[in-house]
């Protein structure tokens, strides 16, 4: 029993640091996940009863757990963009998304194949899986909540806080046929005619098809619920019930599911449709608050195992061509593609080089590898974990560590923008910097 008791005790602390943690650290270069991170390292370390949190080892847990996470921060994602979807008002996200992401992956994937000298479905497996960015672990530069007065152009987003969420919302869903085409070459070969053409046909367009269709009409049939039921009992926004962003979640998901589609998207799509409905209702914050605190406590445990994880032996046999990769995904890949993907668009300088290195890998990474390492047959495993591992675990360091002071320099420039323009009299709303 005094085991039971203690792993009690530890997720009341954990689950009180959680709470606590966002607001004692708001303004030093110190990020929860990067407390955390610490604590399980040291926790696994020292307390040498617990079991190894071995992510390779226990990878349907792994797979499920990271699942969980990553659809409940996409919902709160999709939940908090105030701006309305449109081409001109999302150029920077279509930006990262068709020219960025697709450059990252070719990218890595001749990092994997030339430098670590894997075969190809390893290495286009590391692509895919390293290519999103995460909405879970990027909280400091990502959109806080939801405007109560999303007309207000001081409540605007401005463009990097609004590019880094949705961009996150969207290329989490986006890595799957990336990742199931390094399925496909693992079981069949690397020849193109052998999985190919259905790659294509369903990897690619059905399943991204089914998302976004199911999704739109899962987040209209719950906005007209919500909103405009003809009896007031039914209009769940009247009564400010915080756990029917579950029932969001869990519905889009889970249908898309069902039909073969990419979830992930679906789960973003439903979020955004719904906050399209009455855009300045309250009960946008109050399912945004719900998801957030759900989303805290996941990232609490999974953060926590995956430093056990790396003292425990996950990193044994790293060798400096695995570090050199890792790195270079961080400061190297993501940064240039970043910057080539936004040339020549609406952001300001300043703008482009956070938005460029900012690119956070965390949870989304740590499913996608989990997922691909129970579908394929990868003879480097262990290697891939490594890899994906230094990555994440690099990324909470370097950007737990600068995102705080990054986000306070972007703010302070713009607010000097704004007040040489407009003098004290409110902020222009998202002044390029």
């Amino acid at each position: 029993m005094g085991g039971t008791a203690l792993a009690y005790a530890g997720v009341g602390v954990a689950t009180l640091l959680a709470a606590l943690l966002p607001r004692v650290l708001g303004r030093l270069p110190v990020s929860m996940p990067m407390v955390f991170l610490a604590a399980g390292a040291v926790t696994f370390a020292v307390v040498g009863s617990l079991p190894d949190p071995d992510p390779v080892r226990y990878g349907v847990a792994t797979l499920h757990l990271t699942e969980l996470c990553v659809i409940v921060s996409l919902m709160g994602a999709g939940l908090a963009l105030n701006r309305p979807v449109g081409l001109r008002r999302w150029s920077t996200t279509w930006r990262l998304l068709a020219v960025t992401m697709p450059l990252s992956v070719v990218a890595v994937g001749v990092l994997g194949w030339g430098v670590l000298g894997w075969g190809v479905a390893s290495a286009v497996l590391l692509a895919a899986v390293v290519a999103p960015t995460d909405p879970v672990l990027a909280s400091e530069v990502q959109v806080a909540e939801p405007a109560e007065d999303p007309d207000d152009p001081g409540s605007t987003e401005d463009e990097a806080r609004f590019a880094l969420t949705s961009e996150a919302g969207l290329n989490d869903g986006l890595a799957f046929p990336f990742t199931y085409a390094a399925i496909a070459i693992s079981v069949v070969g690397a020849a193109p005619g052998e999985w190919l053409p259905h790659w294509l046909a369903v990897d690619v367009l059905w399943r991204l098809g089914c998302g976004l269709l199911v999704g739109l009409l899962t987040g209209w049939a719950l906005r007209a619920l919500f909103f405009s039921a003809p009896s007031e009992k039914f209009r769940l926004a009247e009564h400010a019930e915080g756990f029917v962003a579950l029932a969001c979640t869990f519905l889009a998901y889970g249908l898309t599911e069902l039909a073969e589609g990419y979830g992930f998207i679906a789960v973003f799509v439903c979020a955004c449709t719904i906050r399209a409905g009455e855009r300045s209702h309250g009960y946008h914050r109050v399912l945004h608050q719900y998801v957030e605190q759900l989303e805290r406590m996941l990232t609490v445990l999974i953060i926590f195992l995956l430093g056990g994880a790396v003292v425990t032996g996950l990193l044994v046999g790293t060798g400096w061509r695995e570090v050199l990769v890792a790195v270079a995904v961080l400061l190297v890949v993501r940064p240039l593609t970043g910057l080539v993907g936004l040339a020549r668009g609406g952001t300001g300088p300043r703008e482009r080089l956070v938005i460029s290195f900012f690119g956070v890998r965390g949870i989304g990474s740590l499913f996608y590898v989990a997922y691909a390492l129970d579908a394929g047959d990868f003879a480097d495993a262990r290697a891939i974990w490594r890899v994906v591992a230094l990555v994440v675990v690099g990324s909470i360091l370097l950007h737990g560590v600068t995102a705080t002071p990054a986000i306070r320099l972007l703010d302070r420039t713009r607010a000097r923008a704004a007040r040489a323009r407009h003098g004290d009299e409110g902020q222009a709303p998202r002044t390029p910097v």
